[in-house]
């Protein structure tokens, strides 16, 4: 062995003895797997990587994160599915998706249920509680919540009547039971399709109508399809940052107090960056030649009494009364009522 190598051997010898293990190994004593459907470069992909930033410079480096962007994952159902095996612990679910397990999580999805963020506001601060206990019962933590904000009917042609809409190939997602049902009541006979199947059979005629905020729809490239928006928020579309319970628990007290409150600052702030996207796309969107559509007042009409005739044949059966009960008292509890329909 050649005086080089051998010194170099003390040197490593040495020190093994005198550095911590820290110096060694990047890999942090808690790994989270983390998936999501939103596209690398969006807000929410932004606000989680700075989320997980400071949770691993705060913990000093012993929580970390692995971050699947895109749907590599898979849809909701399949992340999930890995979560329970433990091939993840975590994942930013959709309101549909992570709702097949925890079922009164869809209510704020009701169509034309709300009509403004202040509304928004007050239903997700009341529920939110029920919400965390209701998942941590299936063996889950809610630590926050997400959204996409307030959806639109987008088409490839103009509609202007609910007579229209019937005839048009509407897309719904296939775990969302409340759009489903209520677009059933409505006459329409919607296509159920996973999110990522939705840009393609856009492309390719199997649907010609969707629902997407107005980010969202840049995001995942459906304005290039759709070139048409009725002029009224269909409802409103939100999600969850969803972590295994097993997982979550074996972290220490201080550092489930450190991740709750990174969470309330990163994902407040999430909500703020979230509404100014959907207000600079909606630019963005009329700049690249989209065209809002006014709806005819009877057919709007009839789309408001249709909600209240599904609430009652969905009520106590695909979500709870409880949670249906809350909803509606955090309403009726009044606001600033600034409205988000006239564009």
């Amino acid at each position: 062995m050649s005086r080089i190598l051998k010194l170099i051997c003390a040197i490593l010898l040495i020190m093994a003895f005198v550095l911590p293990a820290s110096a060694w190994s990047k890999r942090p004593k808690y790994l989270f797997k983390i998936a999501t459907l939103a596209p690398e470069g969006s807000v929410w992909v932004k606000h989680f990587e700075n989320f997980t930033r400071e949770i691993a410079e705060k913990s000093n480096g012993e929580i970390g994160f692995k971050i699947y962007m895109g749907g590599v994952m898979g849809d909701d159902r399949a992340m999930y599915r890995k979560m329970r095996i433990g091939q993840l612990q975590g994942g930013g679910f959709t309101m549909t998706g992570i709702s097949e397990v925890v079922p009164d999580f869809r209510v704020m999805g009701i169509p034309f249920l709300m009509k403004t963020y202040d509304e928004v506001d007050r239903v997700s601060k009341s529920l939110f509680p029920i919400f965390q206990k209701e998942f941590a019962d299936n063996g889950l933590v809610l630590l926050a919540m997400t959204e996409v904000g307030f959806i639109y009917t987008m088409s490839t042609e103009p509609m202007t009547t609910l007579a229209e809409l019937r005839r048009r190939k509407c897309w719904a997602p296939d775990n969302d039971l409340v759009s489903r049902a209520y677009l059933e009541d409505l006459g329409v006979t919607p296509v159920p399709l996973a999110i990522p199947d939705v840009l393609p059979s856009l492309q390719t005629g199997l649907i010609n109508t969707v629902f997407n905020g107005f980010y969202g729809s840049i995001i995942m490239q459906w304005f290039t399809s759709t070139k048409y928006i009725i002029d009224v928020p269909f409802g409103y579309a939100y999600g969850g940052l969803v972590f295994s319970k097993e997982a979550y628990d074996k972290l220490p007290p201080d550092y489930v107090v450190l991740m709750r409150e990174q969470a309330e600052k990163h994902f407040a702030g999430l909500l703020v960056d979230t509404r100014k996207s959907n207000d600079e796309a909606f630019s963005v969107l009329l700049a690249k030649g989209a065209q809002m559509v006014k709806p005819d007042n009877g057919s709007l009409d009839m789309l408001h009494q249709q909600r209240a005739v599904t609430v009652e044949r969905l009520n106590g059966n695909v979500f709870s009364k409880e949670i249906y009960d809350a909803a509606i008292r955090a309403l009726e509890q009044g606001g600033d009522g600034k409205t988000v329909q006239s564009r």
